[in-house]
């Protein structure tokens, strides 16, 4: 039994596997429509908020100027240390930096969001989440990596998989660390009409 019926036409503009799910257990329905634009990296000094609203706004861009009839939601997940931000990994070396970098001390998950409507209205917000990471040891650590599963995540892990591990406590959205701001989002969703609570 869904939890909401979308009434309008509904676009997210990513691949990532964990979005697709978090909207589907919400039973809300969509198409989906990767962003093929180019990230361009940080400025010297930028927000992270700043930045993960910039590229949000990017993708849903990138896909409404093809998809006029559609509401559409573009979104960026960043993991921010101090005011570094830390990308994908470029291979298990990098991965593990990372890791070892995040150990024993708290650091930001953010995720940036932008829905276009089809008449060209935009909304966008960043939401933040703090994440503790337990001290752990090298070995486990490059055993971690060595599994392929930080190869594509923000920060090297994914606190849905084997990466729980690491975690020590979170202060924030938990859905926000997997890849989306899940009630956040239902509430654009819901303020634009694109979906209504079954009931």
């Amino acid at each position: 039994m869904s939890i909401y019926t979308t009434v309008k036409h509904f676009i997210l503009g990513s691949s990532s596997p964990r979005r697709k799910d978090l909207l589907q257990s919400a039973g809300i329905e969509f198409e989906i429509k990767p962003a093929t634009c180019e990230e361009p990296s940080p400025t010297p000094g930028q927000n992270p908020e700043d930045y993960a609203i910039q590229m949000a706004e990017l993708k849903a861009g990138n896909v409404a100027a093809s998809n006029p009839e559609a509401y559409v939601l573009g979104s960026d997940t960043i993991v921010v240390r101090d005011q570094d931000i830390l990308g994908k990994p470029v291979d298990r070396a990098e991965a593990y930096d990372m890791l070892k970098s995040l150990c024993g001390r708290k650091h930001k998950v953010i995720s940036g969001c932008a829905l276009i409507s089809p008449e060209g209205e935009k909304t966008s917000y960043a939401v933040s989440t703090e994440v503790e990471f337990i001290n752990f040891d090298g070995a486990a650590v490059r055993a971690y990596a060595a599994t392929g599963e930080p190869d594509d995540k923000a920060g090297a892990y994914a606190i849905q998989g084997q990466g729980a591990f690491l975690v020590k406590s979170i202060s924030g959205s938990y859905t926000n660390v997997v890849g989306l701001p899940l009630a956040r989002v239902i509430e654009s969703l819901k303020e634009w009409g694109v979906v209504v609570g079954k009931g």
